[in-house]
């Protein structure tokens, strides 16, 4: 494994022969003088170094929505959410969801400015190498890729899971849905970037307008208007009795981690942007879209579970993985004594659970791609296909797929093993939005550094690094609460369970410093090339982006917010 040395501008992509050169008719800015405009991957094809086919290019704007939505509305929200109730009260779990949308919400922020200035191959690992360090980039970057590809065998048992809950299903053996899920993301492999996002376009409208109904549903419920539902007008009845803080401080951080696990999948958007018909259009469209409607949905769903599900119900205690029996929005049908509806919303959470394992295929292959043409994965694993698919990366994913079988192992062991599997990934989510908050600042420092103005930009994020800076400070109470949680018990099975991917991340962080004996703790902002890998046509998006700033105005505020949230 190699690196190319941090103080010397990334190689520049040669187009006609596929590979990359040191310099491409540039000054040793990384200036064209004949084009003046940058030397980046040239033809906005953004090539990462040493690909023989670029990847392809056919993500749309609303391809790129959904996949945010899709990685994240899931079990998490639809199962999970039931747990985070159970033990810390339903004004624990509003408000715990709204604190990790903001941080999300800056992260967003960051990662679309950084997006739309180097829409390359690996996004955030990619920004973590080049603006932190190259350990840092290293070991987020295998931990983000272990993380999708441990959860794919997961999310394939748990959508067998979620079929248990009709008896003429639960009669089938496990494996056989494992196998037809198994072929099914196969056959969307083979279709390549364009299949996964028309898939999760699709599955992701599905979930939308499910979420819509219920809304509307959990109003009805609270008002009372169900005639088969004995408990009439039920107002705020559950948030006096057992109360709005049921679980105290210590459930208050449960349902805090609980939040940050559930909005995992939302920085796929970033992960997108290499494969984005036009990433100066549809990453800052997504980013501002996604996040207030997931923040919407999250938030307004979980407010009404709150008030129309009692957290001490006993069947909440099992909600977890794919138990759809213990779902708070399946409860909350059931207790309505409302037929039918239960058994479509199950359908919706397998939906949801077969999304999220396609979010799987995509999150791993793409990073794992990125490591390989950094120097940082084996070589053979940046190969790309003629038709624009990581081949072997793909092949890599698959394989993992097939620990879903475990699922036929007797007696409790194949719960086991997916706990322990699960757990080499568990608290990734936060150290890889914590890297895209200080990648973020990081460039904007070298970008001052270098002479440049914020008037360069393209995008800017809303709040700055003042944003980003907010988001770190969450990430790193997200942690904090997360080990909380882990040593509240005093079991060292418990706390391995949620921590070990902790010292995972130290140890792929400290190999890579034993391997390239590089021992410094950050990339001075002076060898940090923020004209590297930059849009060709950079001039051309930030005269674009100038215009679109002009033509804001108090007249069309309400058009804006429409295209915002619709």
């Amino acid at each position: 494994m190699a690196s190319y040395p941090t103080n010397e501008p990334a190689p520049a992509y040669n187009s006609d022969n596929g590979v990359t050169s040191e310099k491409s008719h540039g000054n040793e800015n990384g200036f064209d003088e004949k084009r003046g405009s940058v030397v980046a991957m040239r033809d906005e094809e953004d090539m990462a170094i040493g690909q023989q086919n670029p990847l392809s290019r056919k993500l749309k704007s609303r391809h790129m929505q959904m996949i945010a939505i899709g990685g994240a509305i899931g079990a998490g929200l639809f199962v999970g959410s039931g747990s985070a109730l159970q033990s810390g009260g339903p004004a624990s779990v509003v408000i715990c969801f709204i604190i990790i949308g903001v941080m999300m919400y800056f992260t967003m922020q960051a990662l679309a400015e950084l997006g739309v200035m180097y829409p390359v191959n690996g996004a955030f690992f990619t920004y973590a190498y080049r603006f932190i360090s190259p350990a840092w980039g290293f070991a987020t970057g295998w931990d983000y890729a272990i993380q999708w590809l441990t959860v794919l065998p997961f999310e394939i048992t748990a959508a067998g899971i979620t079929l248990d809950y009709w008896p003429a299903a639960e009669r089938i053996d496990n494996a056989v849905w494992v196998t037809v899920f198994l072929v099914a993301l196969i056959i969307i492999q083979v279709f390549g970037i364009r299949g996964y996002g028309e898939v999760e376009f699709v599955l992701s409208i599905i979930k939308i307008i499910a979420c819509s109904g219920f809304i509307i549903l959990g109003i009805i419920i609270n008002c009372g208007g169900v005639p088969t539902d004995d408990r009439g007008y039920i107002g705020g009845r559950y948030w006096q009795n057992p109360g709005a803080f049921s679980g105290g401080f210590a459930g208050f951080c449960g349902v805090f981690v609980t939040a940050a696990f559930a909005f995992g999948g939302t920085e796929l958007t970033g992960l997108a942007a290499a494969e984005a018909t036009n990433p100066l259009k549809s990453i800052p469209m997504a980013t501002k879209q996604v996040l207030w409607r997931i923040a919407f949905f999250y938030i307004v769903l979980l407010l009404l579970v709150g008030l129309i599900v009692p957290s001490d119900n006993p069947h909440l205690l099992n909600a977890s993985g794919a138990n759809t029996k213990a779902s708070p929005f399946v409860l909350a049908i059931k207790l309505a004594n409302i037929p039918i509806l239960p058994s479509i919303f199950n359908a919706v959470i397998t939906i949801s659970v077969l999304s999220v394992a396609n979010s799987c295929t995509f999150a791993s292959t793409r990073t794992m791609q990125a490591l390989a043409t950094r120097g940082m994965a084996p070589r053979f694993l940046a190969y790309v296909d003629k038709h624009g698919r990581p081949l072997w990366c793909v092949v890599i994913q698959m394989a993992f797929g097939l620990l879903a079988y475990v699922t036929d192992a007797p007696g409790d062991s194949s719960g086991t093993f997916f706990t322990w599997l699960l757990a080499l990934s568990g608290i990734a989510n936060f150290f890889i939005w914590g890297s895209i908050c200080v990648s973020h600042i990081r460039f904007r420092a070298a970008w001052k550094y270098h002479g440049h103005t914020l008037d360069e930009l393209p995008f800017r994020a809303s709040c700055g690094v003042w944003g980003s800076g907010i988001g770190v400070t969450l990430a790193v109470l997200c942690l904090i609460a997360s080990f909380y949680t882990a040593v509240r018990d005093k079991d060292v099975y418990t706390f391995f369970e949620s921590w070990i991917a902790g010292p995972l991340i130290l140890f792929l962080y400290v190999l890579w410093k034993v391997w390239t004996r590089e021992w410094y703790l950050l990339t001075s902002l002076k060898d940090i090339d923020v004209m590297a890998g930059m849009r060709s046509n950079i001039e051309e998006l930030q005269a674009s982006a100038e215009r679109q700033r002009k033509e804001r105005a108090i007249k069309n505020l309400p058009m804006r917010v429409l295209r915002t949230l619709f």
